[in-house]
């Protein structure tokens, strides 16, 4: 078998590539990745590593070349329409490499009336992917987990988490769940059956119940005080960022990142780790 990851160096990929080197053998992973130098590592493990651009159909032919399974894994492009052109490369590259088996990430957020600022493109993946001759699942991530940990410290010193929410609710997933999911779903043919499933943990969490948890995991008290979506924006506009930030919370406050679905332990056997867990498991106050 021939197992193909694309975008296999960044924070899903390369725990992607880490959970379905558990399951097959390394010579039958080939890693399609901006800077092979990255992935040196994996190439020492006996993995094949290809230069794919996601702008050049070619290399991404190539990459994809007679794969029994490819996963695809987007590029970090804040905009649909970039997002947009690069999967028709890989569309169409998969159907030129006659790729058996098509994964492809998606996102909760990608309602037809979503304001987050990458919706269109979420929303776009499973109405062209319908529209091809591939056979193919969508595993829709909730918000990853992972970046709390990093935050965690200033909230703490801000005494409140500030996400402009108001009473909805958000759902989460690990990255390390949801790369364990991708790697049993490419190896288990069976659960092709089902174009789509959607990784989340058995809960959402309003604000105040978020703050609660991250209260009990950093000793601290954190409440919650949201700012508005456009001081959010201004917050956190490093890499031109802020707009597209604000637009997910914005998207989260009308309650449509507050997905829950027993598809994880579908997938997996048992259920997604839950965040009280997670958190406690990585957080390291500072000394």
């Amino acid at each position: 078998m021939k197992y193909v990851v694309t975008g296999a160096t960044g924070h899903l990929g390369t725990q992607i590539v880490q959970e379905l080197a558990k399951l097959v053998a390394a010579r039958e992973i080939t890693l399609g990745v901006h800077t092979p130098a990255k992935a040196a590592a994996f190439a020492q493990q006996g993995m094949t590593v290809l230069p794919l651009d996601y702008r050049d159909s070619a290399t991404v032919t190539t990459v994809l070349d007679t794969a029994d399974v490819a996963i695809y894994v987007p590029s970090k492009s804040h905009d649909s329409f970039s997002r947009v052109t690069e999967f028709e490369n890989v569309i169409a590259a998969a159907e030129r490499a006659r790729v058996g088996h098509l994964i492809v990430m998606g996102f909760i957020a990608d309602q037809a009336d979503n304001p987050f600022d990458l919706s269109a493109f979420y929303g776009y993946v499973p109405r062209r992917l319908a529209a091809s001759d591939l056979s193919y699942t969508i595993l829709r991530n909730a918000l990853y987990a992972d970046p709390l940990v990093p935050y965690l410290p200033e909230l703490i010193d801000r005494h409140n988490v500030i996400y402009p929410m108001g009473d909805a609710s958000l759902s989460f997933i690990t990255l390390a769940d949801s790369a364990a999911a991708f790697a049993k779903v490419a190896v288990t043919p069976a659960l092709w059956r089902r174009s789509t499933y959607t990784l989340t943990q058995q809960r959402s969490y309003t604000m105040p119940a978020l703050a609660k948890v991250l209260s009990t995991v950093s000793g601290a008290t954190i409440g919650y005080a949201p700012v508005t979506l456009s001081e959010f924006a201004a917050l956190y506009d490093q890499g031109n960022e802020g707009h597209m930030l604000a637009s997910m919370y914005d998207a989260g406050g009308r309650g449509m990142l507050a997905t829950v679905t027993d598809d994880y332990q579908t997938i997996m056997g048992h259920p997604a780790q839950s965040l009280p867990d997670f958190l406690a498991a990585t957080y390291a106050p500072e000394a």
